[in-house]
């Protein structure tokens, strides 16, 4: 089997974007699965990857790819060395990765072909509301192509399949699920971030350090304090957002009194603004104009209770007199 990506411009929802499209074909009989993604790393390619074996049934024994350094830890052609992530990942599914030679593409050539198929075929005349619903028309239009009889095979991919199936590597017995676990603290509003997006935990775990699971469905904060027999439990679980989208996801049960809600709630004061509003009615009308611009934040707080240790205190209260002059 092939796999390699590349990238694609596509209109999503009226705004062009550049996105990242991963296919895997079979070689013998042709099969295509192929996805798109938003940004392409390890853990997106063990992601496409997953979900294309589970499609077509088990692994050929060989993968042959492009000198990506996704998978690739050093090297290129026979001299590659795979990431032993990778490695461990493909060894789970009963196949080896194996690279190219630098210059010989056409080793990849039934995985390129369709990639510009795919760009005169597929995107043009379609419509997509976000990734999911590309991806969706994407897995319903491999389906047909793979159904569609084609003239240099003589046969239908799917037809030639029913054979090639039977000496595939068989899927193992338990298909983990893909995921990356993150350490974060939990902010002053009672959010973690990842990938730009901030998601909510109870606010008892505000200033507590939290492990963020990723999975590409899913987001869920488990607290590690907790008892041995409580920590297998999460104490919030979120619909993934697109990575960078800087978006917030709040579960209704995380909507209280104590937690600050754009527009409805003010963030707590720190304790750097308490002392700041007594040393200077001067720093505490500026407090109260960022409050009123939506420019108030700790890290804008942090910052000017650092000058404040830093300098002279007098300057804070005195008039201003304007530029100094120049003459």
């Amino acid at each position: 089997m092939q796999h390699d990506t590349s990238p694609h411009r596509v209109v999503i929802a009226g705004q062009e974007r550049l996105l990242q499209c991963a296919s895997l074909v079979l070689c013998h009989s042709r099969m295509l699965f192929a996805q798109v993604y938003p940004v392409w790393d390890r853990f997106w390619c063990k992601v496409f990857l997953t979900e294309a074996l589970r499609a077509f049934g088990g692994a050929a024994r060989r993968c042959m790819l492009d000198n990506s350094h996704v998978i690739l830890a050093s090297g290129s052609g026979k001299g590659a060395v795979m990431s032993p992530e990778m490695e461990a990942f493909a060894r789970r599914f009963g196949f080896r990765f194996e690279a190219h030679a630098v210059g010989h593409a056409e080793r990849s050539g039934r995985v390129e072909r369709p990639f510009d198929y795919i760009e005169n075929n597929f995107y043009p005349g379609r419509t997509f509301a976000d990734v999911g619903d590309l991806n969706a028309q994407f897995r319903a239009w491999c389906d047909q192509k793979n159904a569609t009889v084609k003239r240099h095979l003589r046969a239908a991919p799917v037809t030639l399949f029913a054979h090639e199936r039977t000496v595939l590597a068989p899927l193992p017995e338990w298909v983990p699920t893909v995921e990356e676990i993150h350490t974060r603290v939990v902010d002053s509003e009672g959010y973690v971030t990842l990938h730009t997006n901030r998601y909510s935990v109870p606010v008892a775990l505000i200033a507590r350090e939290v492990d963020v699971h990723e999975s590409a469905t899913t987001v869920r904060v488990f607290d590690p304090s907790r008892r041995v027999a409580e920590r297998s439990e999460p104490v919030a679980e979120h619909p993934r957002l697109e990575d960078g989208l800087q978006g917030r996801a709040t579960r209704p049960e995380h909507q209280d009194g104590r937690r600050w809600r754009h527009g409805q709630h003010q963030p707590p004061m720190l304790e750097q603004e308490r002392v700041l509003r007594a040393t200077s009615t001067v720093i505490a009308t500026w407090l109260d104009a960022l409050r009123a611009r939506g420019q108030h934040n700790a890290r804008v707080v942090r910052a000017m209770h650092q000058l404040w240790m830093d300098f002279p205190v007098e300057p804070w209260s005195a008039p201003w007199r304007g530029p100094p002059s120049t003459g």
